[in-house]
């Protein structure tokens, strides 16, 4: 790389626009969207697609909700043809949805385009040409502006020329104009090749022409192209053509920020939005419309598209194009609704908890700290939020517990779990499971059976006092089998004062909780006891599960005891 001054790279000039007003505006509807999946999403893959393939990709591309779909560039390959004649001669277009074509301004590819429309009922002819300074130097030898502005004009008579053959046939056919790297073209002039291209199309307000405006290479901050996308269209509305027109945008990724451009083009104006599903594309990708979709989703706005089981579209659209969604990607990625963070865990689980118990409608507003959209409503569940590792908190191996095995711990015991997780995560240098979180739990509280444990009990109500009850009790101390006895107001105080009668008792119960888990009534219960030393006044949680509320209780207790026996 080069250092101090760089002289190997110049700042792109951009809009001088001093009156600009998109920054003042807020989304408030859905663009038209345009999958080019299969067109400018194939052409970037490794292994394009067969015919099969790209069958099953526009069926779900269509179950989604796209309207508009660019099938391909007929004039390109045999492979690309037999797909469109497909497509046409099976009936497999439903009803409302209209197929885009791509072809360069040059008549033999103008003419077997059309070729391959035939039988269509709706169509979209999309004619690109480059015009950026660049393209015209490199790429065209030097060509002059006029002559750059003329390939477009001729290749807009001949679309207009063979669409109303088509037309005549009984299609529908709408145009749509791209002067390719329109970002690098100098602006008066993409404005001036654009209305010259209008002057032949003859656009109306009723069949308006789509001016796609590609950012095939991302040179530009996105505050600079939404800048351009409004100054465009602010001249098209000058000359009295905007009513005629809807501005499409087509941003790449090359800087990264093809999103943010989208969303402060359309902000700008734009009516349109070509893109692919997670932004497969050339070099850094094309736009990815199911972010941008759901983008406008959170913001209460109905993107029109249906991702409500996002996992199955990520599925088909790994298995078919060879791709793979990287885990921390926008919504679909594994991760991207798990948190490893203490500080997030306890918050996630706080929203959660409180979502839960205030009884919220699923369509109540969704107020979860770091979970911008509820993972339910695009077919994600929430066992995957939190995951724990070394970095982890106690809120997070709390939820985990909660979420997987139905035990709800009292908060202050969260402490004492999280800790002992945390030190496990560390230990192995990974993350744990579920199941290896759950049996690290039952090592610490339900398989602590010494000193005490509980072998059986007997336990009824005293006649001459309905608050009295007598409990026997066979247990093991140190492996020897005992019975004991005891009386109290409940079958815990009536076990304590056995254990007193014994000279065991050293601590006092402070807490006393239980739930069911599950539903049913089959279901086990779990108890929870919080007792304090009376030697130095450490605090000690137990726990014990059964399907017997009063002996889950019992077992809470025990398993206090042996664990502040154990830790003298």
């Amino acid at each position: 790389m080069q250092h101090g001054p760089i002289t190997k790279y110049r700042p792109v000039p951009h809009v001088v626009l001093k009156d600009r007003t998109w920054p003042d505006k807020t989304h408030t509807r859905a663009p038209v969207w345009c999958s080019v999946d299969l067109r400018d999403g194939n052409q970037a893959l490794a292994i394009p697609m067969n015919v099969e393939e790209k069958l099953e990709y526009f069926a779900l591309l269509t179950r989604l909700g796209f309207k508009e779909i660019e099938v391909g560039f007929p004039s390109a390959s045999e492979i690309e043809f037999a797909f469109i004649r497909r497509l046409i001669d099976e009936n497999r277009i439903p009803d409302g949805v209209w197929i885009q074509v791509l072809t360069q301004a040059r008549e033999h590819l103008i003419r077997r385009t059309f070729e391959s429309l035939r039988g269509a009922k709706h169509a979209i002819v999309h004619l690109y040409n480059s015009t950026s300074a660049l393209q015209r130097k490199i790429t065209f030898g030097d060509a002059t502006r006029q002559q750059i502005k003329d390939i477009a004009v001729n290749g807009t008579k001949l679309v207009k020329e063979l669409s109303q053959g088509l037309e005549a046939a009984g299609t529908r056919v709408r145009f749509e104009y791209s002067p390719e790297s329109f970002t690098d073209t100098e602006t008066d002039y993409a404005l001036e090749v654009c209305e010259a291209v209008m002057d032949v199309w003859q656009p109306t307000e009723r069949e308006p022409i789509i001016l796609n405006l590609p950012a095939t290479v991302e040179y530009f901050t996105p505050n600079v192209h939404a800048d351009q996308i409004e100054w465009f269209g602010r001249e098209l509305k000058n000359h009295g053509r905007r009513a005629k027109t809807l501005i499409s945008l087509h941003t790449h990724n090359d800087r990264g920020t093809g999103i943010a451009a989208t969303e402060l083009a359309l902000l700008a104006g734009a009516d349109r939005v070509e893109g692919t599903l997670f932004g497969n594309g050339e070099r850094t990708g094309n736009l990815d419309i199911v972010t941008v979709a759901l983008n406008l989703y959170t913001q209460g706005i109905d993107p029109g598209l249906d991702f409500s089981n996002l996992p199955a579209v990520r599925a088909t659209y790994e298995r078919l194009t060879r791709m793979e969604v990287p885990a921390r990607w926008q919504y679909a990625g594994d991760l991207v609704f798990t948190a490893f963070s203490g500080s997030h865990q306890d918050a996630i689980k706080k929203g959660m908890d409180r979502r839960r118990t205030a009884h919220s409608k699923p369509f109540d507003h969704w107020e979860v700290p770091y979970l911008p959209i509820d993972p339910q409503d695009i077919g994600r569940t929430y066992e995957a939020i939190i995951r724990i590792n070394s970095q982890s908190g106690k809120g997070g191996v709390a939820y985990v517990l909660q979420t997987e095995f139905g035990l709800d711990l009292p908060k202050t015991m969260h402490p004492e779990i999280g800790l002992a997780v945390n030190a496990t995560a560390d230990k192995l240098a990974r993350e744990l499971t579920p199941s290896e979180i759950k049996n690290l739990f039952d090592e610490m509280f339900l398989r602590v059976t010494k000193p005490l444990a509980l072998v059986n009990y007997d336990v009824h109500a005293d006649h001459a006092s309905h608050h009295q009850f007598n409990l026997v009790a066979r247990v093991e101390w140190d492996g020897l089998p005992r019975e004991i006895r005891g009386a109290g107001n409940g079958p815990i105080n009536a076990f304590v004062q056995a254990m007193n009668s014994q000279g065991w008792k050293n601590f006092r119960v402070l807490d006393y909780r239980s739930h069911a888990i599950g539903v049913g009534s089959a279901t086990d219960s779990a108890a929870y006891v919080l007792i304090e030393r009376e030697s130095d006044r450490v605090k000690f949680w137990g726990c014990g599960i059964d399907t017997n509320i009063e002996q889950a209780g019992l077992l809470a207790l025990i398993s206090a005891f042996n664990r502040a026996r154990e830790k003298q």
